[in-house]
């Protein structure tokens, strides 16, 4: 749906999206699935004088995408309404029952009927958040718009409360019992680590690195063992389930698992033995694979690094662990030459942090820097998903329910958005080689990733590229990794936050002796598919969402300021623009480009003046002033400077 009350209808890739008409949508929202009927061809000028185009009208609306709504109430006509914050909802919601809940409160509301012929829909309200405006209360209602809730229901909360009393004595006995039947590899013996952000409060991964005699390397990718305390069917695994990734806002995590299991027993904490699956390899000095293990074991981490004090360590030459550091870092360099030479792609694109203070206003916004040790810590965890999805895809090809494993997949991109981001980049004065059918080489890619470095419109051109790109998703068939240049990728190293994760490792030990799967439960692995993809989506967009407020609340104090930015989109109703420091987007409208009926060149992503000639061009820089900042709706205006 649109602002304005109108739908697009996917039939198929061959197909256009059919219109739907505001008066057709009977009722739709956003994300619903439709029957749909063809009306043939419908023209409005309302929507910017697009040509007659296919039509549809919405016969029944089978399953809604959403059933509650966060917002502010509002009073209008002696009614009670509420303002969604959701966009896409293009009506407010009549509230049936207010009862003393003040005006500018935000709340989650349910819709309860919307009857046909009647304007707005009714809804109830379901939970009271707080003052809209408010940092704890915009925070809490940006996860709740998106169905992600700190509170456990009381069935997980009891599970949590058993395992604070008897986790760690099931963490030791496990341990023990299993090394002795040789259930479990114990590598607490063998130097182990872990590499983190300085503020992370769970360590789901970690490696351990030993010499063996005939002049091979052994490489561990350990990872935590959930699947030991979270067991399938459990309160704790449908809770698990149902929000299939943890979140993380600018100011907190919405952990997928209880702390007791995410910060404590299932974390790999310097100096305590923990249980974890691993995968196990034996590398030649090329890093080279020259044989893998896979398994349950018990491990010991001797340190507990961050980035930024790994990175010393490499950069100074001594320190704690240097050896072993510092053959991990060769062999990570000679992996990640090997994968970008088959085409995987190197966006290494830098992401936005936000510090906060105590009160939760922002302080300061600048880029995370991606370190060495990141990147080595990246190039195990992808030989490790790598080589468990190849794994996996040998034991189950026989095919059948009872061979089904999860895969992550990413199409290659769609031709006709490779054209579009071709035609970008030649305005921008970047040649982009596509062949006749608009395919697109990760080599290609790269070639063009390379030539942007270090000049003013890299971060657009990459944005653009990342943005022409397929979606990965969650899939029981395998189609390769278009991103990455892998035939088989999976995700194994992340348990704690990503429910896949969990039942891969699950897969991982029912093929090795353990738990079986059964057939009933694998079969649910396409809905699960689904959902998880479906989940990761919305957490990103609350995550980005908890960005985007926070960048426009930093700048709402700075009305009338100029700043240096780059025009980052061209419309016909003006340009997007991204200010450089923040990478905060905004808006100049067209009404105030200069003083010139401005005009829209759709082919050269351009507005031009008609008297003046004045150009704006997609991927200049611009200096702009800051004209207004409405934080409620993370949007920011301009105008030039």
């Amino acid at each position: 749906m649109t602002r304005k009350g109108f739908g697009f209808f996917s039939i198929d890739e061959d197909h256009e999206d059919l219109l739907i008409p505001p008066e057709w949508t009977n009722h739709a929202l956003s994300g619903d699935i439709v029957k749909v009927v063809s009306i043939g061809k419908y023209s409005d000028t309302s929507i910017g004088n697009i040509p007659a185009r296919e039509a549809g009208k919405v016969i029944e609306i089978v399953s809604r995408a959403r059933e509650t709504f966060v917002g502010t109430l509002v009073e209008e006509n002696g009614l009670t309404f509420l303002a969604p914050d959701y966009k896409k909802m293009y009506v407010p919601i009549v509230i049936l029952d207010r009862d003393n809940t003040p005006l500018g409160y935000k709340v989650v509301v349910r819709l309860v009927s919307w009857d046909a012929g009647k304007e707005y829909p009714l809804g109830t309200i379901e939970q009271v958040i707080g003052k809209a405006g408010v940092h704890e209360t915009e925070m809490r209602a940006l996860a709740l718009g998106q169905g992600f809730s700190s509170d456990f229901p009381p069935g997980v909360i009891a599970d949590a409360k058993n395992l604070e009393k008897n986790g760690a004595t099931m963490l030791a006995t496990e341990a023990t019992q299993s090394v002795k039947a040789g259930l479990r590899r114990d590598f607490r013996e063998v130097t182990t680590f872990t590499i983190d952000p300085f503020d992370a409060k769970d360590f789901d991964d970690a490696l351990s690195v030993r010499a063996l005699v005939d002049g091979m390397i052994e490489v561990g990718v350990h990872i935590a063992d959930v699947s030991f305390f979270v067991k399938s069917g459990s309160a704790l695994d449908k809770e698990a389930t149902a929000r299939a990734t943890s979140v993380y806002l600018v100011d907190r995590t919405i952990p997928m698992l209880p702390e007791i299991l995410s910060n404590d027993l299932c974390s790999l904490k310097q100096g305590e033995d923990r249980l974890a699956v691993s995968a196990v390899f034996t590398l030649d000095c090329e890093a080279n694979v020259k044989d893998v293990w896979f398994g349950e074991t018990v491990i010991h981490s001797n340190t507990r690094f961050t980035y930024e004090n790994a990175q010393e360590v490499l950069d100074m030459g001594i320190g704690t662990l240097h050896k072993e550091l510092s053959l991990l870092s060769t062999l990570s360099k000679k992996i990640r030459a090997r994968r970008t030479a088959k085409g995987a792609i190197e966006f290494d694109t830098a992401e936005v942090k936000v510090e906060l203070d105590p009160v939760g206003t922002p302080i300061a916004i600048h880029l995370k820097e991606r370190k060495a040790t990141n990147l080595l810590i990246e190039d195990f965890m992808l030989l490790a998903n790598e080589a468990v999805a190849k794994y996996l895809a040998q034991l189950t090809k026989n095919g059948g329910p009872h061979f089904y494993s999860l895969y992550r997949v990413h199409d290659a991109p769609n031709a006709d958005r490779i054209e579009n981001l071709a035609n970008l980049l030649r305005v921008m004065g970047y040649n982009l080689k596509i062949s006749g059918n608009g395919n697109v080489t990760g080599a290609e890619l790269n070639t063009l990733l390379e030539a942007v470095k270090g000049k003013p419109e890299e971060y657009l051109v990459k944005m653009a590229t990342l943005r022409s790109m397929s979606k990965a998703v969650y899939a029981t068939h395998n189609i390769g990794h278009f991103g990455l240049a892998f035939d088989f990728y999976t995700h194994f190293t992340s348990p704690i936050r990503r429910y896949p994760d969990l039942v891969i490792h699950r897969l991982l030990k029912a093929h090795s002796g353990g738990d079986p799967i059964t057939t009933q439960e694998m079969q649910t692995f396409d809905t699960l598919a689904i959902h998880a993809s479906e989940r990761e989506v919305a957490a990103s967009d609350a995550e980005r969402d908890s960005i985007k407020m926070k960048q426009v609340e930093f700048l709402a104090d700075k009305i009338g300021q100029e700043f240096d930015a780059v025009i980052s989109g061209v419309t016909e109703h003006g340009l997007y623009v991204e200010e450089k420091t923040t990478h905060a987007d905004g808006m100049i409208n067209i009404r105030n480009a200069g003083d010139d009926y401005f005009e829209y060149d759709e082919k050269h992503y351009r507005l031009i003046g008609r008297r003046t000639h004045k150009t704006y061009q997609l991927g200049n820089p611009i200096r702009v002033k800051l004209i207004a900042a409405r934080i409620p709706e993370k949007e920011l205006d301009f105008i030039p400077a």
